[in-house]
């Protein structure tokens, strides 16, 4: 979890007791419409904790798979040039070949597809 998202926290958290308290007020003092509205804002409160834990847990979910994924792309070896050269040079047979990227033959060639 983020600094700023414990701070949100503490923040709701704050906010909810003090919603809370408030709704306490209203049910002996004030009117019950009132103390419903501040309950209902007090448990909003509650809710943006819990929300804040998931999304938490979800960033650190997607941290380990693209760690995950790095390592992975990491252990195949990609071939280095020469070695790519060496396996394509005795299959080169032409100019024209090598300026098509291999898909076209010259006409004297004797790997024209005809």
């Amino acid at each position: 979890m983020t600094r700023t998202s414990r701070l949100l926290c503490v923040l709701y958290g704050v906010a909810s007791l003090w919603l809370a308290f408030i709704t306490v007020q209203q049910a002996k003092y004030g009117g019950i419409a009132a103390a419903c509205l501040f309950a209902f804002a007090s448990v909003t409160g509650v809710i943006a904790v819990v929300r804040e834990f998931e999304l938490a847990d979800e960033r650190r979910a997607t941290a380990a798979l693209r760690a995950k994924r790095r390592e992975g792309s990491a252990v195949r070896p990609q071939p280095s040039a020469p070695q790519v050269v060496l396996v394509e040079l005795p299959v080169d047979c032409c100019e024209r070949w090598w300026t098509a990227l291999g898909a076209d033959h010259d006409p004297a060639c004797s790997r024209q597809h005809r």
